[in-house]
């Protein structure tokens, strides 16, 4: 299991997707809670389908959840692969290396969550590259990018550009980027319940690069979703573009 308290880890998917959930062990089994997995993990994620409350601190908890709100059950040793979980939080290298061809900017300062993604999708794992440390791509990898939409009335998919209020329009889509630092300002929060801790959190994705379109600002990157498109449709066109493989941790100093 991972390093990491798994009531952080909980709380951290809990403000990722805005639901509300809890360990499946937890669920009362008259009641069957729908489970969240690798795929709904990454729609709800990703298109901010399960948005939650925040407070006045810009601080998700699970506490803040409405009732109203989805509720599911989590199985983390089936989501997670703690073998290639990663502690970021105090490196400091620099060195260039590269993701389906383009720059690698490694999450320095984060905790890095490993998600269960290997045999998981149809094409095989050639999406993800070889495990382990490499300064250089392999064919048919998907470059990295980090995705970190403010929960403050923002969903995934939005309708202009990924940083709200620009004059600049990129078009309606799912907003993402290769730069941990611009991703760590969209990050959402929360405030965990068990320790008392706040914490940032962002996804770590591969993202299709036939289903990307580099935006005038070359460090965000837009998957298209036009207006008007069915729910079915865009959750096929998430499933084909983004893959989510780990969940980004970073304790928020006071």
């Amino acid at each position: 299991m991972s390093k990491v308290h798994k009531d952080v880890i909980l709380e951290a998917l809990c403000a990722l997707t805005g639901i509300s959930l809890q360990h499946h062990t937890d669920v009362n089994e008259t009641v069957p809670a729908k489970e969240l997995n690798i795929f709904n993990l990454t729609h709800n994620a990703i298109t901010g389908a399960g948005l939650a409350a925040v407070d006045s601190s810009n601080c998700i908890t699970l506490r803040s959840i409405p009732d109203a709100c989805q509720e599911m059950s989590v199985n983390l040793e089936d989501l997670l692969d703690p073998k290639y979980d990663y502690d970021f939080t105090h490196c400091n290298d620099k060195s260039t290396c590269m993701r389906g061809n383009e720059a690698y900017k490694r999450p320095c300062g984060w905790n890095r969550i490993a998600l269960k993604v290997l045999v998981k999708y149809p094409d095989g794992n050639v999406w993800l590259g070889p495990i382990g440390w490499r300064c250089n791509s392999s064919d048919g990898e998907w470059p990295v990018s980090y995705h970190g939409t403010s929960m403050k009335g923002a969903t995934g998919i939005t309708e202009s550009h990924y940083e709200p209020g620009s004059r600049q329009l990129y078009g309606r889509g799912i907003y993402s980027t290769p730069d941990i630092e611009v991703a760590s300002s969209y990050s959402k929060q929360f405030r965990c319940n068990s320790d008392g801790k706040t914490y940032k959190v962002l996804m770590q994705n591969r993202i299709n690069p036939q289903m990307r379109k580099v935006c005038d600002r070359t460090d965000y990157w837009l998957i298209e979703i036009p207006k008007g498109t069915s729910p079915e449709k865009e959750r096929e066109i998430v499933e084909k573009s983004i893959r989510p493989y780990g969940i980004l941790l970073k304790e928020v100093k006071k």
